[in-house]
C-alpha cells in the first residue's frame, strides 16, 4: 500500500512538471517497475545506450546459488544472513536489473535502480547516488526539499534518515514484532556519519574519499547491520520465508 501510493504520488508529481502521462504508461508504471523516477518513466529515451543484460543475469544466478543453494546448508542466523543475501542479489540487483534492460529496449528512459554501490568512496555517494535510487529519489522529492526550509541541509538530512528508519521500522520490526527502534538507529547513525564525512578535518584525513573514503565508508555501513536486521527479524520472518519458498534453513526456532 506504501509502495503504491508513493506511486501515484511520483504520477501527479510528474503531471504537474509537464511529463506527457498516458494511461497505459501510467499502468506500467505503478505495476511493472519499481523505480520512482516518474520524469524519466514518461519521457521516450530512445537516444541512451542500452543497458547490458549479463550483470543482471549473473547476480541473479548468484542470488539463487546462496539462497538454494548454500543456506539449506546452514543453520539459525548464518543461514537467514546468507539467504536474505541471496534475495537481495535476486531482486535488488538482479531482477529490477533486467526490468530496468527490458523497459530501456522498449524507449523507455529509466536506470537499474542499484548502481555498483561497492564503488561508493563516502556515504553521501552510497546513500544518495548508487544503492536503492528509487528510495532515494522518493525521499529526495517528498522529504528533503522540504525539510531544507525548516531546518537546512544539514538538519535536513538526519530528517530524511530518521524518516527512512521509521519506515524500515515499520517494514522490518512490526511484521517480526520485535526489535522496535534498532532500524531506527542504523539509520540515524548512517546520517550522523554522512555529516561526519563532510566536515573539514574528515576532508583532510581523507575519509569521504578514495581507500580512507571506501574504507569509513564500509564500516559504518556493516558494522551496525544487525541493528537493521534484528534476530527478531531473521528468525520470525526470513527463516519462515525461506522455508515457504524451500530454500529449507534446518534451525528455525531461535533467541529473541
Amino acid at each position: 500500500m506504501m509502495f503504491v501510493g508513493a506511486k501515484v504520488a511520483t504520477v501527479f508529481w510528474a503531471r504537474r512538471e509537464g511529463a506527457a502521462v498516458s494511461v497505459g504508461r501510467v499502468a506500467s508504471f505503478v505495476c511493472l517497475w519499481v523505480g520512482m523516477d516518474g520524469r524519466a518513466f514518461f519521457r521516450d529515451g530512445k537516444e541512451g545506450t542500452r543497458i547490458d543484460w549479463v550483470p543482471g543475469l549473473v547476480k541473479l544466478i548468484v542470488g539463487a546459488v546462496l539462497l538454494w543453494g548454500v543456506a539449506p546448508v546452514l543453520a539459525g542466523m548464518a543461514a537467514g544472513w546468507v539467504g536474505m543475501t541471496g534475495i537481495v542479489l535476486m531482486l535488488h540487483f538482479g531482477l529490477f536489473h533486467l526490468l530496468a534492460v527490458f523497459w530501456r529496449a522498449r524507449g523507455v528512459c529509466v536506470e537499474p535502480i542499484m548502481n555498483r554501490p561497492l564503488q561508493a568512496k563516502s556515504l553521501a555517494e552510497f546513500w544518495g547516488e548508487r544503492w536503492n535510487r528509487a528510495f532515494n529519489e522518493l525521499m529526495f522529492r517528498f522529504v528533503f526539499r522540504a525539510a531544507v526550509a525548516w531546518v537546512g541541509p544539514a538538519g535536513a538530512v538526519l530528517v530524511v534518515f530518521l524518516g527512512s528508519g521509521l519506515i524500515h521500522d515499520l517494514v522490518i520490526s512490526v511484521p517480526a514484532g520485535g526489535g522496535y527502534g534498532w532500524p531506527t538507529v542504523y539509520f540515524v547513525m548512517q546520517g550522523m556519519g554522512m555529516l561526519l564525512q563532510r566536515t573539514s578535518g574528515a576532508r583532510r584525513n581523507g575519509w569521504n574519499g578514495g581507500m580512507k573514503g571506501r574504507l569509513v565508508t564500509a564500516v559504518v555501513l556493516i558494522a551496525p547491520l544487525p541493528l537493521l536486521f534484528h534476530a527478531p527479524f531473521i528468525y520470525e520472518v526470513i527463516l519462515p520465508f525461506m522455508e515457504v519458498i524451500g530454500a529449507g534453513a534446518r534451525t528455525m526456532g531461535g533467541p529473541i
